[in-house]
């Protein structure tokens, strides 16, 4: 970290008329460099937003380094192999952070070159997330040191200027302290010659500044630049720059960590939420929503085109996150990881991963859980408290263990008869056949020289990939996946939590906003045709957070949230949330295999069972990363996380 707090960047600024968004290239489109000197960098709107323009080159790249893998809950398993970071997470080995081959967090052994200029468009690079934030903490604070040199500007575009180094500011800290906690939190710009000694804050201290950040450029944002003068000149290509939205959001979910139990322990040794951060949240996600509805900046995408939130294909490279039904454009996304490389970076990456070999011979194999899929209740709105077990509240029957699931059940997972292929190929291998017993009989996709690469949950995903991705159909190729940091149903579900929590009931609602926290929770299951959370769980909080914590396993599958929801509500180390379980089952014979493959939710199995492949030994020590033995050896005031 010494080299990040006491370097001085010497930055280059692009002069620019206004920059605009390619979202088939780069995150923001960017002229050429020129070398101009320190006090040109800094002039004008053009220049001083070039200079603004690398701290979006910082962004976190998690779906873009080779095999990466960003889901570390309980929710998937990865083929074992000492390359990849959700083994090291299994096997509680958290050191592995900095050296292993497959993770975006890794400052990748010795930063190179290209990291520390910060406009580097190699993708690999774009992952070391914790040298990329203390790099643009460092960047930002060097606009912020120069804002009285924005001499030949409107009060406008200063505001935007401001409000991007703000914003960002908080964002990069933010990034850091969910995976190792309260920082030294540096909000001014350090001096190459001083001696670094700010002592490391409590995680609520840390969020109380990061706080401040984002409020300023809440303050300072537009909603939509397309409605400014200087926005003008880019009008249409302007969305994914930092405004007001993208601004409140954060601040929410900023104070929503901090009052979580897990922060809230680490802070005051109390594991409960903390009221006050708790309200403070829901007010913040309030206004967010609040505008979002009065202006339609952002709204929740039709559940006929869901899957375009996530990924693309054959659409000429176009960035997901979006819609358009009926003529009518729905953005969902409110902010995202870096695009750089984004047309081929999955082709080449992650594509292989998602299939066994029967259908994909290459990549190193993930598959969803049993215990995961479980979370994937009734249309009705109901939980499965059993896989095994019949009930007749819900409906659920292990039996027919695929039939009147939720809707999302059958746009991200893929199960028993699912067809995997339109090719010309045996029966075996275009329908996904994912039946095991106990006594070793096992259907096609469970069969493998190498049993690690097997289908061995019993289920496949299919939330970032067309189900028919196979080496015959062509799927593999024109395909562009990028993951929301933040989604509008993220914020949905993140302003009832906070609200139910801050405000006591899942009646409350936050301020003048008009929705309450059940309501809130409800609109998301409206989007996809799920039954409202039952009256059952509504006389208390904590019976409705049970629901609310699988509305958002169930909602934000597989996008990188789980491990640090489970982390701050202090359920990382609890059963059952260490087990990561298969499923057994055996077809029945009165179902024949074409009645199946045409509608394979009425699959009829026997025997259903769930086995478990691994149960993960954790203790206190892994709700946080360790920081670098380096870093921790600088001076005292910069200590090491508990237990490493």
């Amino acid at each position: 970290m010494k080299k990040y707090f006491s370097k001085i960047l010497i930055s280059l600024a692009f002069v620019l008329g206004i920059l605009g968004l390619d979202s088939c290239k780069d995150y923001l489109n960017q002229a050429p460099q020129s070398v101009i000197s320190a006090s040109d960098a800094y002039k004008n709107f053009a220049n001083f937003q070039g200079f603004t323009e690398e701290l979006y080159t910082g962004l976190p790249l998690i779906t873009g380094q080779q095999h990466n893998n960003w889901n570390w809950g309980e929710d998937e398993l990865w083929e074992t192999d000492s390359r990849i970071m959700a083994n090291s997470i299994d096997n509680g080995n958290y050191w592995d952070w900095n050296v292993v081959l497959y993770n975006w967090l890794s400052t990748g052994g010795n930063i190179s070159s290209s990291d520390n200029n910060g406009a580097t468009s190699v993708t690999g690079d774009k992952g070391h997330l914790y040298g990329l934030c203390w790099q643009a903490i460092r960047k930002a604070n060097l606009g912020i040191a120069n804002l009285d040199k924005l001499t030949n500007a409107t009060d406008e575009e200063k505001n935007l200027i401001a409000g991007q180094l703000y914003f960002f500011r908080g964002f990069y800290h933010f990034m850091l302290m969910q995976f190792w906690g309260g920082l030294p939190y540096v909000d001014y710009l350090i001096p190459s010659d001083a001696v670094f000694d700010i002592p490391r804050l409590s995680y609520q201290a840390t969020a109380d500044k990061a706080a401040l950040d984002f409020q300023k450029a809440a303050d300072l944002l537009p909603v939509d630049w397309d409605a400014t003068t200087a926005g003008a000149t880019t009008k249409g290509n302007n969305n994914l720059r930092i405004n007001k939205i993208m601004a409140l959001g954060y601040l929410g979910k900023n104070y929503l960590w901090a009052g979580s139990p897990l922060m809230n322990y680490a802070t005051n040794g109390s594991k409960t939420y903390n009221t006050d951060y708790c309200k403070k949240a829901a007010d913040a996600f309030a206004q967010a929503l609040t505008l979002c509805e009065s202006t339609s900046r952002y709204e929740l995408v039709p559940f006929s085109a869901y899957s375009q939130i996530f990924y693309t294909y054959n659409a000429s490279g176009r960035i997901p996150g979006f819609a358009t039904v009926n003529g009518h454009v729905y953005r969902e996304a409110i902010f995202m990881e870096s695009l750089v490389n984004s047309g081929s970076r999955w082709r080449w990456n992650q594509v292989n991963d998602y299939r066994p070999p029967c259908l994909l011979s290459s990549g190193l194999k993930v598959y969803p859980t049993a215990n995961y899929v479980d979370y994937y209740g009734m249309a009705n709105g109901l939980p499965i408290t059993d896989a095994t077990v019949k009930d007749v509240a819900s409906g659920y029957d292990p039996e027919y263990p695929w039939k009147n699931r939720d809707p999302r059940f059958y746009t991200d997972i893929v199960y028993d008869g699912t067809t995997c292929s339109v090719a010309s190929q045996s029966d075996s291998v275009l329908h996904a056949s994912l039946w095991a017993n106990q006594t070793g009989r096992k259907g096609w996709y469970r069969v493998t020289s190498n049993p690690n690469k097997a289908a061995v949950t019993g289920y496949m995903e299919k939330k970032f990939t067309s189900q028919y991705l196979n080496d015959w159909d062509g799927y593999r190729d024109n395909m562009v996946v990028v993951l929301s940091l933040m989604r509008l149903a993220d914020v949905y579900l993140m302003y009832a939590e906070a609200t139910a929590e801050g405000y006591g009931s899942p009646q409350s609602k936050a301020g003048t906003y008009t929705l309450s926290a059940v309501d809130a929770v409800n609109k998301i299951r409206d989007r996809a045709g799920v039954g409202h959370v039952a009256d059952k769980f509504l006389g208390s909080t904590d019976a409705f957070m049970s629901e609310l914590r699988r509305e958002r396993a169930v909602e934000l599958a597989f996008e990188g949230h789980r491990f640090t929801d489970l982390r701050r509500w202090l359920l990382l180390t609890e059963r059952p949330y260490t087990y990561k379980k298969t499923v057994y089952f055996t077809r029945a014979n009165d179902v024949t295999n074409a009645v199946l493959y045409a509608n394979p939710q009425n699959g009829h199995v026997l025997n259903l069972t769930e086995g478990v492949l691994l149960e993960r030994q954790f203790v206190s020590r892994h709700y946080w990363l360790p920081f670098l033995k380096a870093d921790v050896s600088l001076y005292a005031g910069f200590y090491q996380n508990p237990g490493w």
